[in-house]
């Protein structure tokens, strides 16, 4: 069994000792972070020196980041092909589009909604952890943990 730390939308121009408490708190037991997205600054991930991350770009993200991080990446774990990606338009239909933007894949991680979801759609389990939100959401600011095992189930975190 594997568990990965999922975060997106953070939206922070540098560290915070809330962005890194996670790595000592909800991602401490994990084997990798995927973060979906709209980080803002590069030095964001740098909360979690020591853990693996594997990251995207989105919308909100500064020209470094961009030239760092593809749009869209596929990532293998726990022998499931993982689709990541930060979204892009409105909430409604999100899922369908991003779909779009991969093949073969068990599981898409997106962000850019700032409201979490978990759920299969089409034979694809579809997960957003929320925003972690750096004051620019009104929604909870939450976190995810993904748990890839004989299925692949997800936890939405409140922080």
């Amino acid at each position: 069994m594997i568990r990965i730390g999922v975060i997106s939308d953070t939206h922070l121009s540098h560290p915070t000792k809330e962005l890194q408490d996670l790595a000592d708190g909800p991602f401490k037991e994990v084997e990798m972070i995927l973060h979906a997205g709209d980080m803002t600054e590069l030095r964001v991930l740098d909360s979690f020196s020591g853990k693996k991350v594997v990251a995207v770009c989105g919308n909100m993200d500064s020209s470094m980041v961009r030239k760092e991080f593809p749009v869209n990446r596929v990532v293998g774990a726990g022998g499931y092909k993982i689709g990541l990606t930060h979204g892009w338009g409105a909430p409604q239909g999100i899922e369908e589009r991003i779909a779009r933007q991969f093949e073969g894949v068990d599981c898409i991680v997106y962000g850019h909604t700032h409201h979490s979801s978990a759920r299969k759609l089409e034979g694809i389990f579809f997960f957003n952890p929320g925003a972690f939100g750096g004051g620019m959401s009104l929604s909870p600011r939450t976190v995810g943990l993904l748990t890839l095992g004989e299925k692949i189930a997800a936890e939405i975190i409140y922080l």
